[in-house]
């Protein structure tokens, strides 16, 4: 494979290069922990009178599932793919090169996870605002029924195609909180760290895709074409029972916050938002061929990521 990765990781990699990032902020200065317009339900016409400091709690805790679910995808998801791809437990014939890369991959997403874990106990202690527990157990059970239904009995295979779902979409969280002058230094500083080292995985992970998909005879070819526009949106679909419990936390009604998660993530929106991130990870797939697969582009259709 080869595939293009930083040839001086030792040094610029983030793990090697990059200090702890600390919260210094004047939070007098009217910095936000996370763009508003980042989160949908913040600008329900039936939130507009709950007050700032329940505002301030809802903004608290979308940044923190944000960040939880940073740390728990590049544990059990990503990690778990770069090792298999870093002992050799893969169909490709990989040399030493691409494992250790893979091996590098996997020091970059434990540090992310770990930059993210400390940033968020840091900015609760700042706040005051107590984190909610995190279930990512639901986002897993998605990916593995997408396994199921698409992959029977090719588990490992499931699991890296993943891993390239993942490491290939582009979210409006990463290209826009670096650059947003109203967002604590610090978020955007940790959030800047992760941008620069997913520059690289993603490169890696399109390349091994397309030698993946090289490789694949071609019943397993529709196979795989079938699940990557699932595996793209369980990516990508948010989880909505962590918003609602943070409505709730902030004081909002069980009616209230049911009405607002019903306005604020509608279906259309949902697969637009998903269209949008997905749209780097889809032109793969378009690239090789993979839609050309009429069962996998009707799979990608109905999910209302390609027209027809």
């Amino acid at each position: 494979m080869t595939a293009p990765f930083a040839p001086d990781w030792y040094r610029s990699a983030g793990v090697r290069s990059r200090p702890r990032r600390m919260l210094d902020e004047d939070l007098d200065a009217g910095l936000h922990v996370f763009p508003e317009h980042l989160v949908p339900h913040l600008r329900h016409e039936a939130l507009a009178g709950i007050g700032e400091t329940a505002r301030r709690t809802l903004l608290a805790q979308h940044f923190y599932q944000y960040m939880l679910f940073t740390t728990h995808l590049e544990t059990k998801v990503v990690n778990r793919g770069a090792a298999m791809i870093a002992h050799g437990e893969t169909d490709l014939d990989l040399d030493h090169r691409d494992r250790q890369d893979a091996f590098k991959i996997y020091c970059d997403e434990g540090y992310h996870a770990l930059f993210s874990m400390d940033v968020v106990r840091q900015v609760e202690k700042s706040l005051a605002v107590p984190v909610l527990p995190y279930d990512f157990a639901p986002r897993e059970a998605r990916l593995a029924e997408t396994g199921q239904r698409f992959l029977p009995g090719r588990e490992r295979l499931a699991q890296l195609l993943q891993v390239v779902a993942f490491e290939t979409v582009v979210t409006r969280y990463l290209a826009q909180i670096p650059r947003d002058e109203g967002v604590f230094r610090v978020v955007r500083a940790v959030v800047g760290d992760h941008v620069d080292d997913e520059v690289h995985h993603h490169a890696y992970f399109v390349h091994f895709f397309r030698e993946l998909w090289a490789g694949l005879d071609p019943r397993l070819r529709v196979e795989v074409a079938c699940a990557m526009p699932h595996l793209v949106d369980d990516c990508l679909r948010p989880d909505l029972a962590p918003v609602r419990q943070a409505l709730l936390a902030a004081g909002v009604d069980a009616a209230t916050a049911d009405a607002v998660l019903d306005d604020c993530y509608r279906e259309e929106s949902l697969a637009a938002a998903v269209r949008d991130g997905g749209r780097h990870t889809l032109r793969l797939c378009e690239s090789v061929g993979a839609f050309d697969i009429p069962e996998a582009r009707e799979q990608a259709y109905l999910l209302g990521l390609l027209d027809r």
